[in-house]
């Protein structure tokens, strides 16, 4: 994989996932979207090598999903954003920023009651280290 012209392995890479985050935003470009929260769902794959926290059997090790799961909660419904795009932003690289075990993220978010006459509508997108 190449992100911002260094590569990055998945070689010896394992995923921590968290499926089905629900939260609310108020998100969207139109008026009835900057005055209500619609719901979010988030499913958040995150690449590291477990091998040190298998042998130490230590959350400090790997990553805690829980305290991930409640930081992009916090995160979302403080935000205001118009674009998904900047909201997926913000949530890789706080992720990147304090979780230093991730090396890859694969986020997607749907917004399920963004076109009426869908099931949902979404982003899907991928972030890695650059160090």
């Amino acid at each position: 994989m190449l992100t911002d012209n260094n590569l990055v392995t998945t070689q010896n890479m394992d995923t921590i996932f968290i499926d089905g985050l629900k939260t609310q935003a108020i998100i969207g470009i139109y008026d009835w979207e900057r005055e209500n929260r619609q719901p979010l769902i988030f499913d958040i794959d995150m690449l590291l090598p477990i091998a040190q926290a298998a042998q130490s059997d230590d959350i400090n090790d790997t990553v805690n999903y829980k305290q991930v799961s409640d930081e992009v909660i916090a995160l979302v419904e403080a935000s205001r954003y118009e674009l998904l795009e900047t909201l997926c932003e913000a949530i890789c690289q706080h992720i990147l920023t304090h979780h230093n075990a991730v090396k890859v993220i694969n986020l997607k978010v749907s917004k399920p009651m963004a076109v009426a006459e869908t099931n949902t509508v979404g982003l899907k997108i991928t972030r890695a280290r650059t160090n």
